[in-house]
């Protein structure tokens, strides 16, 4: 399985097109987007087309940029899944969510975000492989050292620590676009304005 995974596209339809583009070059099976997808909810337009246009598969997750009346648009408007607090499987491949984060439009408690993790991926657990989808980072981590200004969090690294998937998916830290480390055992990944292609 192939999935291009990217976040933070922040209302730049240029930048959806391009993605779609990667998509469709490598054949991926699968597009997950990890949240900002707006900016403060502002520039929906033409954010999912360039995906839907070539009958590719997008879940996604919303971030601290998008609200929850945002996202459920986007998801009934184009038919595709929010993953916050939701699970899919595709062959053998388990993913679960989280949006949102510890700052901004709609902030949410560590602890909510841990359950939330917990209760989604319940719905997976015998899934092969386990993908978690979050846009906040988790705290500790060497791409929260990249920034500041931004807390990544505790809820998150948690369900890490608990739950063990495979693979965790964020962006948020802009500067951290691509930077991969392990947790444990889990392989985390900030996927970047210009996405990742993660082969299964």
């Amino acid at each position: 399985m192939k999935i291009l995974a990217a976040g933070d596209i922040h209302g730049d339809s240029r930048l959806a097109e391009r993605l779609a583009k990667k998509a469709k070059k490598n054949k991926v099976d699968l597009v997950v987007l990890c949240g900002d997808l707006t900016q403060f909810d502002s520039s929906t337009a033409n954010i999912i087309g360039p995906f839907k246009k070539r009958n590719q598969k997008v879940i996604f997750v919303p971030g601290n940029h998008d609200s929850a009346p945002t996202a459920d648009f986007l998801a009934e408007a184009y038919q595709i899944r929010n993953l916050h607090s939701y699970s899919v499987k595709y062959k053998d491949v388990g993913l679960f969510g989280c949006g949102f984060a510890n700052i901004g439009l709609s902030q949410i408690p560590e602890d909510e975000i841990f359950d939330i993790l917990k209760k989604s991926k319940n719905y997976i657990k015998d899934a092969k492989k386990k993908i978690m989808v979050t846009h906040v980072h988790p705290d500790g981590s060497l791409m929260g050292k990249l920034s500041n200004l931004i807390p990544g969090s505790k809820g998150v690294k948690k369900a890490i620590d608990k739950l063990k998937p495979d693979i965790l998916l964020c962006s948020h830290v802009h500067e951290a676009e691509g930077v991969e480390e392990k947790i444990g055992n889990t392989k985390v990944i900030n996927v970047g304005r210009e996405g990742k292609i993660i082969q299964l």
